[in-house]
């Protein structure tokens, strides 16, 4: 089969209902990922709706190439791609860590962004219970650990007794 054909059968009969499959897991880690950065963007945090969209989206990307985008090669290890994931949205997450004063913010969002990473490539490699509970795990989690009081970063006198 020449390189054509292979191209071509992808838009035709179940090559193309695949791709649509690989394209829908990676249009719902997306709009996971925006809302997760929904409940960021309410709470006025630096990064927002689109790029918690984008990380999600780019994991998922990342991790379906890496996935089904070598089918022809010998050897093929998903998880090599998703542990760069990981390690590279991580240097993303630094972006929004900032110290002023020995006050650190950024720090939930931050680690929200790595998460939403991991929801991306939940979905990338087709696990949409586990990504969509996660998502939906860490928009309760942001949530409720800002509203109750207990949670949030209580002052240095009540620490110290």
């Amino acid at each position: 089969m020449s390189d054509f054909d292979m191209v071509m059968r992808q838009f035709t009969g179940p090559g193309l209902l695949e791709q649509l499959e690989l394209l829908a897991r990676i249009f719902i880690a997306s709009m996971l990922g925006a809302l997760i950065g929904i409940e960021r963007k309410n709470q006025n945090k630096s990064a927002g709706v689109r790029t918690h969209a984008i990380v999600a989206l780019g994991a998922a990307l990342m991790m379906v190439v890496s996935k089904y985008g070598f089918a022809d090669s010998a050897k093929v290890d998903a998880s090599r791609i998703a542990s760069q994931v990981v390690s590279g949205v991580s240097f993303l997450g630094a972006g929004v860590i900032f110290v002023r004063n020995n006050l650190i913010n950024g720090l939930t969002t931050s680690a929200g962004i790595w998460a939403t990473a991991g929801v991306g490539l939940a979905l990338g490699c087709g696990q949409y219970v586990v990504g969509i509970c996660s998502a939906l795990m860490i928009i309760i989690v942001q949530m409720i650990m800002h509203k109750v009081a207990f949670f949030r970063m209580l002052p240095q006198e009540v620490i110290c007794g």
